[in-house]
């Protein structure tokens, strides 16, 4: 014989359990069932979905440019290592690149990457090692002239050790630095993630030479528990 319903209220039961656990299957490494459990309670994962983004970081370049006002219309963009195409996406309407805000500026953004990324309309995107000799001069060439913004959201491939990767990304981080000295306009605009943990600092002194102001900052995009951060520098001296 069922049981009748008894007509208690246990919505609150359902609203703790609203998390999504992930069971670990067989082959499947505990790190990578953390990662997957993560990505799909991360309420910035959900959101990018929701509004057509491909990936979170999005909303990193997003927050950034909120507090520091480097995507005007009319701005001239170089995005490294651009893949999947995130911050373009951002990047596209807010410098007009489209020229869809009447009465302003028309801007360009130039995306580069090692691997081949789906187009995003109003972007030009190239498949391009930016250490290569000469890989300044294309982009110049592609951008029609120097850029006012160029930004850069990579990391090198994880080896799994901690202070290895750190000095990875920040070799990495130093090059696309230097790149950005070579194409940039005077006034121009440098963004980049970084990782903390000791070797930042040769990069911070570089960059105090070159721009007038220097900012390290976690957008609230940025995971809690990651060691990333942003470097926005300001004013390029040129």
């Amino acid at each position: 014989m069922s049981k009748k319903p008894t007509g208690k209220n246990t919505s609150g039961r359902g609203q703790r359990d609203l998390k999504v656990k992930v069971k670990t299957a067989r082959g499947r490494k505990l790190s990578s069932t953390r990662w997957l459990q993560r990505q799909l309670n991360d309420p910035y994962v959900a959101r990018a979905r929701k509004e057509g983004y491909r990936g979170r970081a999005a909303f990193k370049i997003m927050e950034l440019d909120d507090k520091f006002r480097f995507l005007v219309p009319g701005a001239r963009v170089v995005d490294l290592g651009c893949a999947p195409g995130g911050w373009i996406q951002v990047a596209v309407p807010r410098i007009n690149a489209l020229g869809e805000k009447s009465g302003k500026a028309q801007g360009r953004i130039i995306g580069v990457d090692l691997q081949e990324v789906e187009p995003i309309a109003g972007a030009e995107i190239h498949q391009l090692d930016f250490l290569d000799d000469g890989a300044d001069d294309k982009v110049k060439e592609w951008l029609g002239g120097q850029a006012d913004v160029v930004m850069s959201d990579m990391a090198a491939a994880s080896s799994g050790h901690k202070q290895t990767d750190h000095l990875r990304i920040m070799a990495l981080c130093e090059a696309a630095a230097y790149f950005a000295f070579d194409v940039l306009e005077e006034g121009g605009t440098f963004v980049a993630k970084v990782l903390a943990g000791g070797a930042e600092g040769d990069l911070q002194k570089l960059l105090k030479q070159k721009f007038a102001k220097v900012a390290n900052v976690k957008p609230p995009a940025s995971r809690a528990d990651s060691s990333e951060k942003f470097v926005v520098a300001t004013g390029f001296r040129g």
